[in-house]
């Protein structure tokens, strides 16, 4: 059952409200939602949104969670329990800035054996000595269960040379996983691989939808813009780094040896298995172990040339995709279409927990809407 997954071994936090209430923080047990203000009795928790209580830093957040622990351990009744169905769960924190990755080598490797079928190596050059990135919109970022309006912008024409401006017609996902800075650097330093335990707070399921014909037009030479600022799904709840000690797993073999910043004596990937399901039918498994640049890897090189991250900064993996067809993060790599007004994706993933338990993220799910009839620039 869906409540297996969210024992005490998990404790995700989340932000919730009920009828006539104020949202407020939480942590998901079973089939409850457990008001933590109620339940530590620390204000903190009465803010609508997990930033205050992020921005204490990692000493503080190992404490809360031998707390809660302590707390709930009993398994008797507590105050401020709720069932899940009475609850409205909402964007557990302000995203302050988003960074998008491509850690993926198969996903990488599938686009460019499709975008650049005439090249021997399907990757480019830099791929393999740096995490590539872009900056995306954090504005753009909404809760599970929001619908997601078909975006508009300039596409080309199959075989024409003159673009057009219209709803998107390719429409995609991306499933990814998605990190959540607790305590960022100031400007002008960086975070080593090494340390990023202290600034990650924790993991949340993450769809970054992608409109391929928008992308495809404006891609060359800046990279994504509104091909993907116009939404990106991420789930309810947030599972604390803290929480997948047992999911830590080695990186796939990393060839060359990543330049000084980006070495790790043991670099560590998470056991993630994530599902895409299409309109109520599972599409695909993902496998995030298959993931090359680790979070550490990631975080080091967004802050690699001083650049400052922030309470509530996000950033995500890119597309988490393996070897198969039936383990790819995207439709694009599967080849059989893409997304229909009213179609519906929602993205899963568990992962192992401690004491041999499993842990869940919760799900990202997003139903397409249509884009409004006779819409302008």
């Amino acid at each position: 059952m869906d409540d297996d997954l969210f024992g005490l071994t998990n404790l995700p936090y989340g932000v919730y409200s009920v009828a006539g209430s104020t949202p407020r923080v939480g942590t998901r047990l079973g089939g409850q939602v457990i008001d933590l203000a109620t339940l530590l009795g620390d204000t903190v928790f009465a803010a609508p949104t997990l930033n205050p209580f992020m921005a204490q830093g990692r000493e503080r957040w190992d404490a809360v969670r031998a707390a809660m622990i302590a707390a709930l351990t009993d398994g008797v009744p507590h105050r401020g329990a709720y069932p899940l169905a009475d609850v409205a769960l909402h964007l557990p924190f302000e995203v302050a800035d988003y960074v998008d990755f491509y850690a993926s080598e198969q996903h990488a490797s599938n686009l460019g054996r499709l975008f650049r079928p005439d090249n021997p190596d399907p990757l480019m050059p830099n791929w393999k000595h740096l995490p590539v990135s872009y900056t995306g919109r954090a504005g753009s970022i909404v809760v599970s269960g929001t619908d997601i309006v078909r975006p508009r912008g300039q596409r080309l024409p199959v075989g024409g040379t003159t673009p057009e401006y219209g709803p998107a017609l390719r429409l995609d996902i991306e499933a990814e996983i998605g990190f959540v800075v607790g305590v960022g650097n100031p400007m002008g330093s960086s975070i080593s691989a090494a340390d990023v335990a202290d600034h990650i707070f924790g993991l949340m399921l993450f769809n970054d939808w992608s409109a391929r014909d928008i992308q495809a037009w404006e891609y060359a030479p800046l990279g994504p813009h509104l091909g993907k600022s116009f939404a990106s799904t991420v789930s309810p709840w947030v599972v604390p780094l803290a929480a997948l000690d047992a999911a830590r797993i080695p990186t796939p073999e990393q060839k060359p040896e990543p330049i000084a910043y980006l070495h790790m004596d043991e670099p560590w990937g998470l056991d993630i298995d994530l599902e895409i399901e299409w309109n109520g039918d599972a599409i695909s498994r993902p496998p995030y172990a298959s993931t090359y640049w680790s979070p550490a890897q990631m975080l080091a090189h967004l802050t690699a040339n001083g650049a400052p991250t922030r309470t509530g900064d996000l950033f995500a993996s890119g597309t988490v995709s393996g070897p198969t067809k039936d383990q790819v993060g995207s439709l694009i790599e599967r080849g059989e279409g893409f997304l229909a007004d009213g179609d519906e994706i929602v993205i899963r993933a568990t992962a192992p927990g401690a004491d041999g338990t499993r842990i869940g993220f919760g799900e990202a799910r997003g139903r397409i809407a249509p884009s409004p009839i006779g819409a302008r620039p």
